[in-house]
């Protein structure tokens, strides 16, 4: 593609006799969108854009700058959102080009079949996301306020330098502790959910994320659900919170999301 040359943006695939037509408009906020018919079960959906936004060096500078990629990247995911509501998706990443229809048939071509078996395995599916927030301050507080009121005839019958060992020592314990049942209860947890899922993927943490109440992030975890365990699924998740919540673990759900990280790797000879 040369300087200036218009080229074409994908969305995602998904079903032609599910979706008629597209609404809203592409990354920029203002072309149009547009789909393109590669067999009875499986279209394109795309948008015309200007190749120097995603190629080249001012495009590099724009993919380093948050107010630039921000607003383009919801526009990507609201199209894909908006597909999902008719049909299942294999939605592509943010970014994905073609310099020509004609790339774009050879690449579907290529990968017809992975993406028409994807397309069958996620219908009736969306990807719901568990975040685990831990506020360490509250559990420790927690465990050492029952470990001292459980030893307290004993510590109380210490010396005060010995007494302030003790305590010490039971601090210690606690962090071992801490760390002993937060490992396992997130696994027990993982283990449980899985069961209504058709896939999980375990993600990776935001460096240095915490909530608005200071807790850490220690958990990121991706579920396929089917659109019948979505009520079981949400039950189990309450009740986890239930169980955990005196102990500063707090699970949050959200979704239905495009199955983004359950895409399977397609090929890319002559692609984008």
């Amino acid at each position: 593609m040369e300087n200036g040359e218009p080229a074409l943006y994908l969305f995602c695939f998904a079903r032609s006799d599910a979706v008629r037509e597209v609404q809203g408009t592409a990354v920029d906020g203002h072309s149009p969108l547009s789909i393109t018919r590669h067999s009875p079960d499986l279209c394109a959906v795309l948008s015309g854009v200007a190749r120097e936004d995603f190629c080249g060096p001012a495009a590099e500078l724009h993919m380093q700058q948050l107010s630039w990629v921000a607003p383009r990247a919801v526009r990507h995911e609201a199209v894909i959102e908006g597909v999902m509501a008719y049909s299942p998706v294999l939605p592509v990443p943010f970014g994905t080009l073609f310099s020509s229809l004609k790339a774009l048939t050879e690449f579907v071509d290529q990968n017809r079949e992975t993406i028409a078996l994807f397309l069958r395995r996620v219908a009736d599916h969306g990807e719901w996301s568990v975040k685990g927030w831990f506020d360490r301050r509250q559990a420790q507080r927690a465990l050492l306020s029952a470990r001292l009121t459980a030893e307290q005839k004993q510590l109380s019958a210490l010396p005060p330098g010995k007494r302030h060992f003790a305590e010490q020592r039971i601090g210690r314990d606690i962090e071992r502790d801490l760390s002993i049942w937060l490992d396992r209860t997130c696994r027990t947890i993982a283990s449980d959910l899985t069961g209504y899922a058709s896939d999980f993927r375990e993600c990776a943490l935001s460096p240095h994320a915490h909530s608005e109440s200071g807790a850490e992030e220690v958990l990121n975890w991706a579920f396929l659900l089917p659109e019948s365990a979505i009520g079981p699924f949400q039950e189990h998740l309450k009740q986890a919170n239930l169980d955990c919540q005196s102990q500063g673990l707090l699970l949050q759900l959200s979704g239905p999301w495009p199955p983004f990280r359950f895409v399977p790797a397609l090929s890319s000879t002559g692609a984008p």
